[in-house]
């Protein structure tokens, strides 16, 4: 508790016990990745409808990641239900169509939303604390570091931030995941959220809802990393060199177009980086008493391979449209959305007087 008691007022520009109150007329600690701006600690630009680092700031970012976990997360049910079966138990799900087929007969199309409700509330959770952590972290690291350093570790600075807030959100999605890939994967185990969870506090007790909270920090935490990572540099890549005028010159759905053709880039790339232990989580959750070394030895090298092309195509999609919702409700509730990080001026004039080119 104490390392939130010191972050928080950081993150949100207010002095502590150990640090003297800023006079009125100087700016907040706060900076941006952008060159030369720094935030005022009580001030809000012009035309938006919260201070960058508020607390407010940060309780819409948050509420942006409910909506844009949630929403997706239940969408693609049916796509993530046939995954975790074809991962379980490949000689029976042979393929995508093979599982949507078996699935059908076996369940009718109400099967294919098993598992909605784990799913809608474990990932509004979660999407809660990924975003709106990343935000306070992203803010807290730079200031520990400084502007110029978070300009130029900007790569390892979403690394950071990423992980950190993921850590906390995956401790808040692991029961929800716990249910919804035994209401998926195990006949006759339970059809609803009301059964599951009496359950598997019945039969394992607390812990079987966080036996397999390791493997999906191992699983999350990557994809979380190269989620927020790989958009933000996309981003970056796309309007320096695709987008044929500055950022600010584009109009509010151009800016989203580019946010979702980012989004779908680093979705692939997350796809493939946490798929192992995907798979691994999806066993565990099936089978009881189970580690996570020996679920992997079970499925083996292929095995831990298995069911990644749908995969592909549902966590492509769905961080696409994650990071386009999440940049909408920002647009929407018109709050400040800084534009892709420049040199600081600083900076700038160091390389100058070394001789090296900004």
């Amino acid at each position: 508790m104490a390392f939130f008691s010191s972050l928080l007022p950081k993150a949100w520009c207010q002095p502590t016990e150990s640090t003297p109150a800023a006079p009125q007329n100087q700016t907040g600690l706060v900076k941006s990745l952008v060159a030369g701006r720094q935030i005022a600690a009580a001030a809000v630009a012009e035309g938006d409808s919260c201070e960058f680092a508020s607390l407010h700031y940060f309780a819409l970012c948050g509420l942006g990641g409910v909506l844009s976990c949630g929403i997706t997360h239940t969408a693609v049910v049916p796509l993530d239900l046939v995954k975790c079966r074809i991962q379980v138990d490949p000689a029976k799900y042979k393929s995508v169509f093979n599982g949507f087929k078996i699935t059908l007969a076996e369940d009718g199309a109400r099967g294919l939303a098993k598992g909605w409700a784990p799913t809608f509330f474990g990932y509004s959770a979660q999407g809660l604390c990924k975003f709106g952590l990343y935000e306070v972290f992203k803010v807290w690291y730079t200031n520990l570091i400084g502007e110029e350093n978070a300009f130029l570790y900007r790569t390892w600075l979403y690394l950071g931030a990423s992980a950190s807030a993921e850590f906390f959100a995956d401790i808040a999605l692991s029961p929800m995941e716990a249910a919804k890939v035994k209401i998926q994967t195990t006949p006759g185990f339970a059809n609803t959220l009301r059964e599951a969870w009496p359950r598997i506090m019945r039969e394992e007790g607390v812990n079987g809802f966080y036996k397999s909270l390791v493997p999906l920090w191992m699983r999350q935490i990557p994809y979380t990393m190269m989620k927020f990572a790989c958009f933000e540099r996309t981003v970056e890549l796309l309007y320096k060199y695709v987008v044929p005028k500055p950022r600010a010159d584009c109009s509010k759905p151009e800016q989203l177009v580019v946010t979702f053709a980012a989004g779908y880039i680093a979705g692939v790339f997350c796809a493939i980086v946490s798929h192992p232990a995907d798979t691994v989580v999806s066993k565990l959750n099936q089978e009881k008493g189970s580690t996570a070394i020996e679920a992997a030895k079970k499925l083996g090298f292929a095995g831990l391979w298995k069911g990644l092309p749908p995969r592909i195509v549902m966590i492509g999609t769905l961080t696409a449209l994650q990071w386009f919702i999440y940049d909408a409700f920002k647009v929407a509730m018109r709050m400040p959305r800084p534009p892709p990080p420049e040199m600081p001026e600083s900076l700038k004039k160091k390389l100058a007087v070394e001789g090296k080119q900004a």
